[in-house]
């Protein structure tokens, strides 16, 4: 028996499909495979069979024509072959998330395309045949070209989707920054993960009682794992967390273990509004973290067209009090008990509100 991928194409009506299966099972042929692209001229079908090795590729192209099929291709395939498409893309896109300028790469093995062009000029994308134009959502374009079968609008969106991963990657990856504090420690501050729920655990369990108190306003039990991996990554918002980092500003200790997270920064949108919470390490606080991961959350708000920031404070919390003051940006507060609410306007703060709140600072 030898392997075989065979791409035709059949009406779209009841009953086509079978025909042509019933054909190719009686020359011996074992369907492992069907993948189903609908398109405008019908249904083009996509098989990895098993033939017996008496069929070559005229009795194959035969059997499918016999079965109302046309358009055929007809290729030799390998046993990788046989892994189905949801694990080969599940497989490319976690190489993505490790290495997101392999796109070009992933995107030529995901369409088994012979060559991979990326060209700085936008175009507006298509498939023509077997050429394939898919714009860059970073900015340029991807020429892609293969010898057979034309691609179908199924296969653009499969490469869409890839090319769209890959540049969120990026742009997560350029919203990585190290921070360089006024002691000479280095903290790396990017967007959180999923996967950064149990070092947000550890760094819950590492604060003092008061810290979390002060962070979430109504006692200090540590929250729920599953309250904490909404916090990482909102439905609308942000979560930035930090990371200790060694001197030689990668993420990871001399044991290679990556290194613990020391803060995290919450901004949960709701309209027009975001409210915001950062959450410091005991040992940590007072170095300038709280600082930049607010001033990061601020320009992310900016970007979104956001209205205004809304923080929670308690009063005796002079160290965020002064923490927001050093935004240099107008604040309306309001207290309710030992409770301040402190709202931000996310507008460019004239220059005399700007040098008031710097001497009260």
């Amino acid at each position: 028996m030898a392997l075989w991928r065979i791409r035709a194409t059949v009406d779209d009506r009841p009953g086509y499909l079978s025909v042509l299966t019933a054909s190719l099972a009686l020359r011996g042929v074992n369907i492992l495979t069907v993948q189903v692209h609908t398109t405008e001229v019908g249904a083009v079908d996509d098989f990895l069979v098993d033939a017996p090795d008496t069929l070559d590729e005229a009795e194959l192209i035969a059997a499918v024509e016999r079965g109302r099929g046309r358009d055929c291709w007809v290729a030799r395939s390998e046993a990788r072959g046989l892994a189905d498409q949801p694990t080969r893309v599940l497989g490319l896109a976690t190489r993505l998330v490790r290495d997101p300028d392999a796109a070009g790469e992933a995107l030529r093995t995901l369409l088994g395309a012979d060559e991979v062009t990326w060209r700085p000029a936008v175009v507006a994308g298509g498939i023509a045949g077997t050429m394939m134009v898919l714009p860059d959502p970073t900015g340029g374009s991807y020429e892609l070209r293969r010898a057979a079968p034309s691609f179908t609008p199924a296969e653009y969106a499969r490469a869409q989707a890839l090319a769209e991963l890959a540049a969120a990657v990026g742009r997560r990856d350029a919203d990585q920054v190290t921070l360089v504090l006024p002691d000479g420690a280095e903290a790396v501050v990017r967007p959180a993960t999923a996967g950064d729920l149990t070092g947000v655990l550890e760094l819950h369990g590492a604060c003092s009682a008061g810290t979390l108190h002060r962070r979430y306003l109504g006692g200090a039990a540590l929250p729920a794992p599953a309250r904490l991996g909404r916090l990482l990554e909102p439905a609308q918002g942000l979560t930035l967390v930090a990371t200790a980092t060694g001197s030689g500003g990668a993420a990871i200790d001399a044991g290679g273990a990556a290194e613990p997270v020391v803060a995290m920064a919450n901004l949960l949108v709701e309209g027009d509004e975001a409210e915001v919470a950062l959450l410091v390490r005991d040992d940590w606080q007072r170095r300038g973290v709280g600082t930049a991961l607010l001033r990061r959350l601020v320009r992310h708000a900016e970007r979104a067209g956001l209205a205004g920031l809304v923080l929670h404070v308690q009063a005796e919390n002079t160290a965020m009090l002064r923490t927001l003051r050093r935004l240099a940006r107008p604040m309306v507060t309001e207290r309710d008990g030992c409770l301040v609410t402190v709202s931000v306007p996310v507008t460019a703060a004239p220059a005399a509100v700007v040098a008031a709140q710097v001497r009260r600072s």
